[in-house]
C-alpha cells in the first residue's frame, strides 16, 4: 500500500488513465470485431462502412497513444487486406 502522498497521487492518476486507455483500446476492438463479422458473412457493402469506423478508431487510439501507430497501421493493414481478399473472391 502508498505510504506518500505523490505515491497515492500515482495510484489515483493510473486508475484513470487505466480506464481512459480502456475506453479507446475497447472502442477500437468492438469496430474491428464488427468489421470481421461482415467480411466473414459476405456482407462486403456493411464491412466497407464498419472498416471506416474501425479505422478511424485505430487511427484515434493511437493518436491519444494508448496504441502505438505501428500498432494501429498494422491492424488497418489487416483488414483492409481481408476486405481486398473477399471482394476478388466475389468477383471471381
Amino acid at each position: 500500500m502508498a505510504n506518500t502522498l505523490s505515491a497515492k497521487q500515482r495510484i489515483r492518476n493510473s486508475a484513470r488513465k487505466a480506464e481512459y486507455n480502456r475506453l479507446h483500446r475497447s472502442r477500437a476492438r468492438t469496430y474491428i470485431r464488427y468489421t470481421r463479422e461482415a467480411i466473414a458473412q459476405k456482407n462486403l457493402e456493411t464491412a466497407g462502412e464498419q472498416i471506416v469506423n474501425a479505422i478511424s478508431a485505430l487511427d484515434r487510439a493511437a493518436g491519444k497513444g494508448v496504441i502505438h501507430p505501428n500498432n494501429a497501421a498494422r491492424r488497418k493493414s489487416r483488414l483492409m487486406k481481408a476486405l481486398n481478399k473477399a471482394k476478388a473472391a466475389k468477383q471471381a
